[in-house]
């Protein structure tokens, strides 16, 4: 039997969402040379959330595309014969700027090498940061987060589970499941 427990509700997430804003202003001195790239599904959502979030605080507007990573993943023969490509929705040029790399849950690190490897092949950024709304722990790739909404210490037969309106319907919280090892 899964059990379930709730480590973030709708206001923590709202919080989390707004305090990485700032964070992200704050090393980048402000929005000129930033961007927003949300890896599909959750990661999208979150970056749409960043970019208001920012755009509130500064008053200026921010780019903010979505990234579809299913090409680039290295267990693309595990999940499917035929996985499902979605576009790649980001109609700005990343070349020599800040490029904030969004999602939602940091794991092992193969999504993010596979999305670093995707937008380079988009343009030549100065720097790319990472931010997620939740770091498990259990790295296999030297890979980090910039900005992380919560440190969240699990075992790998634990699941963690982000739900979001837009992408869930149901509203907005973290769940940690116990369940099959990975």
């Amino acid at each position: 039997m899964d059990t379930q427990q709730k480590i973030m509700d709708t206001d923590q997430v709202r919080r989390a969402v707004t305090r990485i804003a700032h964070e992200i202003l704050e090393r980048n001195k402000g929005v000129e040379h930033i961007c927003l790239v949300g890896i599909r599904t959750r990661g999208a959502v979150l970056a749409a959330r960043l970019k208001r979030a920012i755009e509130e605080i500064e008053g200026k507007p921010v780019n903010c595309g979505i990234l579809d990573i299913n090409l680039y993943r290295d267990d693309l023969t595990l999940i499917s014969h035929q996985p499902a490509v979605r576009a790649t929705l980001i109609d700005f040029d990343i070349t020599g700027k800040a490029v904030v790399l969004v999602d939602d849950v940091l794991f092992t690190g193969r999504t993010i090498r596979a999305a670093l490897d995707a937008l380079v092949d988009l343009g030549r950024p100065s720097c790319i940061q990472l931010a997620v709304l939740i770091d498990r722990g259990h790295r296999e790739l030297p890979i980090r987060a910039d900005f992380v909404g919560k440190n969240i210490p699990t075992t790998r037969t634990q699941e963690v589970r982000v739900r979001l309106l837009e992408s869930d319907g149901l509203g907005d919280d973290v769940v940690i499941e116990e369940g099959r090892a990975v």
